[in-house]
């Protein structure tokens, strides 16, 4: 019985020195060892065996990149503002043994550390230069850190300012000074904006001014432009009217004086055609009076004669003292006339006024060929009824009036 009590304790006994001496590393992680109490060896991550009662893990160090955020620090910069700062730091131990050995305790040596170089950095900065220079101080505190540290084994990677907090009343100020820059900004702002839309729209005004002169400008020309041409367009229709009126009434003459002597009246016709023109003579609002021509009387007679086919007795009268165109007898015989052609007459088919002939011709050339055309003079002693004109050429002429001048017309005298 009390071997197998001893073979037990023995058991045991080789299970605790087994348990002593196996050591399983895990990884991202060194072991310093001590024999002895002397540094021995750093063990690497795996399977390591001890010396039981002899060898004795002092630490186990992490080799990860650790990140370590520092509270807030009073800080007073250059214009004696206290402020607060907290800030990171990321750092990695390089040399277990020398994080070990090399200080007690370093992430507090660390924090210490960096306080102490932001107050240094911080002190030569005013408020405004703090807020706005944060990478500066960040590589400040990290050259100053990983400069120190490296003797510990610890490699600082990157130092970051978390956050500034000034005083209540300076956040205030700064509410205030933020405020009114903004209003500031915005007023000026405002102003530009007033005074790009007043340049715009007294450009636009201007440009619509022009415009609007330009278009009055065309418009006054194109009027002007217009009232020319329908001025020329009338004239040359009234050119072209009146010259074929003209036209018409010379080819009305010319027939009517055709026709006439191609019928050859008779005297009795000629004495007809003299009563029927009385009464236009006659009539008028303003004749008061009107003397009956002496020719009346005779001119009945020879009419009487013609229709009644007796002698001068039958009327009470001889009829010696008849005109000598009613006493004349017919001596020619009445050729037959030819038809008139009218076919062109009522030819409406013109050019354009500035392209008719007249436009460009002379008047003496637009006169039908063999025709030519009496002065005004001429033409009214042409047609001025003269008892000369209607008598038989067989006939002596009637003696002048008294007091009448020779070679004026005479006319018919009243009774």
């Amino acid at each position: 019985m009390e071997a197998l009590i001893a073979l037990g304790v023995i058991l045991v006994f080789i299970l605790f020195v087994l348990v002593r001496s196996v050591r399983i590393v895990p990884q991202a992680t060194a072991s310093v060892v001590e024999r002895l109490g002397r540094y021995n060896r750093t063990l690497t991550p795996g399977l390591a065996l001890l010396v039981p009662f002899v060898d004795r893990v002092r630490a186990r160090i992490d080799l990860r990149e650790q990140v370590v955020s520092f509270p807030p620090q009073p800080v007073i910069t250059a214009d004696n503002l206290n402020v607060g700062m907290d800030t990171v730091v990321y750092f990695q131990v390089t040399d277990p043994k020398d994080a070990t050995y090399g200080i007690a305790n370093y992430i507090q040596a660390m924090e210490q550390l960096t306080v102490t170089t932001l107050r240094n950095v911080v002190g030569g900065l005013n408020l405004e230069e703090t807020l706005t220079s944060r990478d500066a101080i960040n590589s400040q505190l990290r050259s100053v850190l990983d400069g120190t540290t490296g003797s510990w084994g610890i490699r600082v990677a990157r130092v970051e300012i978390k956050a500034i907090d000034p005083p209540g009343t300076i956040l205030e100020s700064m509410e205030k000074q933020m405020k009114a820059d903004r209003d500031k900004r915005a007023m000026i702002l405002n102003a530009e904006g007033m005074r790009e839309s007043t340049i715009k729209t007294a450009e636009g005004q201007k440009q619509s001014q022009i415009l609007q002169a330009q278009g009055n400008k065309q418009a006054t020309i194109l009027n002007a432009e217009a009232e020319r041409q329908g001025a020329i367009l009338r004239a040359e229709g009234l050119r072209a009217a009146r010259f074929l009126e003209a036209q018409g009434q010379a080819k009305a003459i010319e027939t009517v004086f055709a026709a006439i002597h191609a019928g050859d009246p008779d005297p009795q016709l000629l004495a007809y055609q003299y009563l029927q023109t009385l009464p236009q003579i006659a009539k008028g609002d303003s004749n008061k009076m009107w003397i009956v021509p002496s020719e009346f009387s005779r001119a009945l007679e020879g009419l009487g004669r013609a229709v009644g086919g007796g002698s001068g007795g039958d009327s009470g009268g001889s009829g010696d003292g008849a005109p000598a165109w009613l006493r004349a007898e017919r001596t020619t015989r009445r050729e037959e006339s030819e038809p008139i052609d009218t076919g062109g007459w009522f030819d409406s088919n013109l050019a354009p006024a500035a392209q008719q002939p007249e436009a460009e011709t002379p008047m003496s050339d637009t006169t039908p060929s063999g025709v030519s055309v009496p002065s005004l003079a001429a033409a009214k002693q042409d047609v001025a009824p003269t008892p000369n004109a209607l008598r038989p050429p067989d006939s002596p002429p009637p003696p002048p009036p008294p007091g009448a001048e020779p070679g004026s017309p005479q006319l018919p005298q009243g009774s």
